[in-house]
């Protein structure tokens, strides 16, 4: 089954130092690899990886990085040019507007 065009929904919600952070980023590799639209939402922890360089190298690569504003509030976190910041709606959006979406808790 061919997956260029297909979209990806990603949502993290662990620290860039765990397993499961390790593995959401190595998934948008490879489907960004094969052409599949990659849309990752960190929200939680996850959102002090947003600066993480495999995720600003995949942003440049065409991932799609949103992060959870109330979660970098809450850690004290810079909202920058990482990635673009939003609440939940976004989440609805991603689960709403993928082929598949896929959580890494």
């Amino acid at each position: 089954m061919p997956l260029r065009g297909k979209k990806l929904g990603l949502l993290i919600s662990v620290p860039p130092d765990h397993t499961n952070f390790n593995h959401g980023v190595r998934l948008a590799e490879t489907a960004l690899a094969e052409g599949v639209g990659v849309y990752l939402y960190c929200i939680d922890e996850a959102v002090k990886g947003v600066s993480d360089p495999r995720l600003q190298r995949l942003k440049m690569a065409g991932l799609k990085l949103f992060a959870c504003a109330y979660s970098a509030r809450r850690r004290n976190l810079p909202m920058g040019e990482h990635a673009a910041f939003g609440g939940l709606i976004i989440v609805n959006d991603l689960i709403a507007g993928t082929d598949r979406f896929v959580s890494f808790n």
